[in-house]
């Protein structure tokens, strides 16, 4: 069952075979994706992204068929997947590992494995599903990642302070720093927000003390995948 489809020399049975096994499972791949991504975060994963995955097993199966057991040529491939990887735009946590899972398939399959990427793509799929659909590993609280842009005459160590108290159940200044030629401050707050509390009041007052200049209020766990 576990046995590859592709012997010293690949046939043209084999090589398609192999390319559609990857496509159907790059397919598989990308769902998953987009699901737990809308399921997780609350927002579409990228159209790119999808596209991106369902299309990486082929082309990493058929890497792998060309090199078909030579050393010199493996370590090339490797080469050009580390090049585009540090020269890409860093990505989330998510889209990482999903780039890791369709890369897999791509390997097994291009190997000759189909049975064995097809069980594999079915139970790792199914896992991510699971654990995303009990929200495993995803913060109980109302934390918020918040970003307030201030003028650089005010001292910001205690401009905040009453209305953190009145909106937040606690808050740690993370970040600070200076933009905008040294005009402006930018700071960055972890904040847990009480129950209930309706997040335009919240910004509002705080455009209240910053004169009306930029406030952003994300979700903890976004911030944290970016």
């Amino acid at each position: 069952m576990f046995n590859t489809i592709i012997t010293s020399t690949i046939t043209p049975a084999s090589f398609f075979i192999c390319l559609g096994v990857a496509f159907v499972l790059g397919l598989v791949v990308a769902l998953t994706h987009k699901w737990t991504t809308k399921r997780s975060l609350g927002r579409a994963a990228s159209g790119g992204m999808v596209t991106s995955l369902a299309i990486l097993p082929m082309l990493v199966a058929v890497a792998i068929m060309l090199v078909n057991g030579n050393l010199g040529a493996g370590v090339a491939v490797m080469g050009i997947f580390s090049l585009i990887r540090f020269r890409s735009v860093p990505a989330n946590s998510r889209s990482i590992l999903s780039v890791f899972f369709a890369m897999a398939i791509g390997l097994a399959v291009g190997s000759g494995y189909v049975a064995f990427a097809a069980i594999f793509t079915v139970i790792v799929a199914a896992v991510l599903v699971i654990l995303s659909g009990i929200s495993f590993g995803e913060s109980a609280t109302n934390e918020k990642k918040l970003k307030i842009v201030m003028p650089e005459d005010i001292d910001y160590t205690e401009a905040f302070d009453d209305v953190f108290k009145k909106y937040a159940n606690n808050y740690t200044l993370e970040k600070a720093k200076t933009t905008n030629m040294g005009s402006l401050f930018e700071l960055t707050y972890r904040i847990e927000l009480k129950k209930g509390v309706n997040e335009k009041e919240f910004i509002d007052a705080i455009r209240v003390k910053n004169g009306n200049l930029k406030v952003a209020l994300s979700h903890m766990l976004i911030e944290e995948e970016l």
